[in-house]
C-alpha cells in the first residue's frame, strides 16, 4: 500500500521559517514528480511547488524566493523549506505524488498525503 506521510508543519510568527518534510512508503518514488499543494482556510486546494527525480523545480508566483523544494531519492523524502513566513501561507499543507508537473498543477496526483498544519500568527 502506498502512503506519503507528511510532518513537520507546526506554529510559527511571521517571518519565520519551517520545514516540512514528505515520507513515501510502499513504492520507490524516485521516478515521480513530488510537490506541495496547500489549502488555507475557506479556500480551494492550491498547488504550491514540484520537484522532478532530476530536480527540476516549479513553484507557485506567490512563494518564489521564500521557498525551496528538495527531495532525498534514497529516502523517498521530499521537503519544502519555507522562509519568510506570512499569516497568508497559514495552511494545511499536503504532499503529492505523481507522473508530471501537469498532473501536480492541476490538482490530480496518483497519491495525496494526509496534511500538515502550519500555521503563521503575529
Amino acid at each position: 500500500q502506498v502512503q506519503l506521510v507528511e510532518s513537520g508543519g507546526g506554529l510559527v510568527q511571521i517571518g519565520g521559517s519551517l520545514r516540512p518534510s514528505c515520507a513515501a512508503s510502499g513504492r520507490t518514488f524516485s521516478t515521480y514528480v513530488l510537490g506541495w499543494s496547500r489549502r488555507a482556510p475557506g479556500k480551494e486546494r492550491e498547488y504550491v511547488a514540484a520537484i522532478s527525480w532530476a530536480g527540476g523545480t516549479d513553484y507557485v508566483e506567490s512563494v518564489k524566493g521564500r521557498v525551496t523544494i528538495s527531495r532525498d531519492n534514497a529516502k523517498n523524502t521530499v521537503y519544502l523549506q519555507m522562509n519568510s513566513l506570512k499569516p497568508e501561507d497559514t495552511a494545511v499543507y499536503y504532499c503529492a505524488a505523481g507522473g508530471s508537473f501537469q498532473l501536480l498543477l492541476q490538482q490530480s496526483p496518483y497519491y495525496w498525503g494526509q496534511g500538515t498544519q502550519v500555521t503563521v500568527s503575529s
